[in-house]
């Protein structure tokens, strides 16, 4: 499984993170969050030249607001956290179409899978989060055994109150569900402070998802 450190804002964390090897960097622009990046966020150098793919967290944003954003901050996925519907998500790949699309669902146990029809022809993956007050951050761990009924066919990211307590047994239920687990999200377990991650639990995370295989997880 792949590694998404979310919800980065600070600069000398964000370079101290990047010494953990994360695939993907989440930046929030919902101006709700805690973790909001601000309105003058600027990258730091070090994000600029290292590898970790930038993702942006939208929360019903307007189309052109998120292609200002991949634009000026060079995103290469847009994860849509809020109530954007498959149409919005046609738009934004005619408009950019080398930009990868994760539509984000907040389950429950009545969760419908069906609802994930529409957007499949325009997303690249789907992640699964908590249901709860927020868009997200609430740090609260889903019923995995919804996704038994899950039919696989695009692959996901994981969120959802993820930390180290909980971190094999999900390694455990993905391999044998055989469920195409692409990476896994993780913010608030792994803070010491809103936006502010620690570095130690990170490392910790980093070495356990190496012994994880990542097989088949990319769009087909």
């Amino acid at each position: 499984m792949l590694l998404k450190v979310c919800g980065m804002r600070d600069a000398a964390n964000i370079v101290e993170v990047l010494e953990v090897a994360p695939d993907y960097l989440g930046l929030i622009f919902f101006e709700k969050s805690a973790r909001f990046v601000g309105h003058d966020f600027e990258l730091p150098p070090d994000l600029l030249a290292s590898t970790p793919k930038k993702v942006g967290v939208f929360v019903n944003h307007t189309l052109a607001q998120v292609v200002e954003k991949v634009n000026k901050y060079g995103l290469a996925l847009a994860q849509l956290h809020g109530d954007e519907s498959p149409v919005f998500c046609q738009q934004l790949k005619d408009a950019l179409p080398q930009l990868q699309v994760v539509k984000v669902f907040r389950v429950a146990n009545d969760f419908d899978f069906a609802q994930l029809k529409p957007y499949k022809p325009f997303c690249d993956f789907f992640l699964f989060d908590t249901k709860g007050k927020d868009y997200g951050g609430n740090g609260v761990v889903f019923n995995w055994n919804i996704l038994k009924q899950y039919d696989n066919e695009l692959p996901l990211f994981m969120s959802g109150g993820l930390s180290l307590y909980n971190i094999q047994e999900l390694q455990d239920f993905v391999t044998a569900h055989k469920l195409r687990v692409h990476a896994i999200d993780v913010n608030s377990k792994f803070e010491k402070s809103p936006a502010l991650k620690d570095v130690e639990k990170l490392k910790e995370l980093r070495r356990r998802l190496q012994n994880t295989p990542t097989q088949n997880t990319e769009k087909q």
